[in-house]
């Protein structure tokens, strides 16, 4: 026991590295995304995260985001209770055919406009879990999905960037 304690003490350290990218051009990506949020919706973005049946390691990289090196909300990028105060919905994981009514639901209590986000492989298409006796398929299997974030997980940035393209796509379509 000596021994392990010990090793723990000396030894490196068990965790990744902070992300590569650098500071600035994080704080860009979420200063776009926020300025297209305000310009789209006259306000901040409001995002409700939905596990449909998930692994958990696609919310591990969206919980980053609140993390200290991303910390999204001081770019007005919100996280919120209830899908009567979301803009976005992000979706994770294959739809179990268990979470199918309970996605449905919160699909159709999200006020309009709104965007599903099905954030991973699983929501895209089951990912290994497809073909499953409890599992229904991808996201779009049960609602309407507006992108995909493909990944096994998404890194933060990468899910920073799909946010901005559909709130630029969006506002594509009702400008031109």
């Amino acid at each position: 026991m000596r021994k392990h304690l010990f090793e723990s003490l000396i030894g490196p350290a068990l965790t990744e590295d902070a992300p590569a990218a650098s500071d600035a051009a994080l704080a860009e990506l979420a200063t776009a995304l926020d300025r297209a949020a305000r310009r789209r919706l006259g306000r901040s973005l409001a995002i409700r995260q939905v596990d449909a049946g998930s692994c958990n390691g696609c919310e591990l990289e969206i919980h980053a985001l609140n993390n200290a090196f991303y910390d999204v909300e001081r770019f007005g990028i919100r996280f919120v209770a209830s899908p009567r105060h979301a803009d976005v919905l992000l979706v994770t994981g294959p739809v179990t055919k268990n979470m199918r009514e309970a996605l449905e639901r919160t699909y159709t209590a999200t006020p309009d406009p709104k965007w599903v986000v099905a954030v991973g492989d699983c929501a895209f298409d089951g990912g290994l879990f497809a073909g499953s006796y409890a599992v229904l398929g991808g996201v779009g299997q049960a609602v309407p999905v507006d992108l995909h974030i493909r990944g096994c997980p998404p890194s933060p940035t990468d899910l920073l960037q799909g946010l901005l393209a559909l709130l630029e796509r969006a506002s594509a379509r009702t400008s031109g």
